[in-house]
């Protein structure tokens, strides 16, 4: 039989539950075990940036540098408990995963992205913005009342923004009369 990793965690696992069948108790192993990854790093009390339950988390600083992130048990909102977001936040904040880091733009009918500066970005953005609103801004309905919206946009959160985020994008979403807004918060 070929030693692989997943057969190697499942001896390792079958062994563990031996040994706690048979009496041992791990609980010092287990602390042991954790202190190893923080040993030496601050620890550093905040909220999980990702929705209104504001849940408090524990990050570990070592050097400048953040090593790693949990629930705080003693907080009773999450009681050390953590969403899928949360529990995410060590590595959303110290992984790029092969996100995209500059933009990059596709010509109508192209095949090849292209990478642009952020100032051509964001002026492409706010001249479509701007031409849309212009074309598509209604200031009174059917029946003559005073809407002042924008139907022809939508925006769509993302739950990777902070609350204060969230606060000041719906602000300037509704300032342009935008009326379908929505975000993705949900997990």
């Amino acid at each position: 039989m070929q030693a692989t990793r997943r057969s190697f965690l499942k001896g390792l696992s079958a062994g563990v539950l031996t040994l706690s069948l048979m009496g041992f108790d791990l609980k010092d192993v287990k602390a042991y075990a954790k202190t190893l990854k923080i040993e030496g790093a601050k620890e550093v009390i905040s909220v999980c940036p990702f929705c209104a339950v504001c849940c408090q988390i524990i990050a570990y600083v070592r050097d400048g540098k953040l090593i790693s992130t949990e629930g705080d048990p003693d907080y009773p909102v999450n009681e050390g408990s953590l969403c899928a977001k949360g529990a995410a936040l060590h590595s959303m904040y110290t992984h790029t995963h092969g996100r995209v880091l500059k933009p990059m733009y596709r010509a109508p009918y192209s095949d090849k992205w292209e990478e642009k500066s952020w100032d051509w970005t964001l002026e492409q953005i706010a001249r479509r913005i701007k031409d849309a609103r212009d074309a598509d801004f209604k200031q009174k309905n059917k029946q003559g009342q005073t809407v002042n919206r924008l139907e022809s946009l939508f925006w769509m959160g993302t739950s990777h923004a902070s609350n204060e985020e969230c606060t000041v994008i719906n602000s300037a979403v509704k300032s342009l009369g935008m009326v379908y807004i929505d975000h993705q918060a949900r997990v």
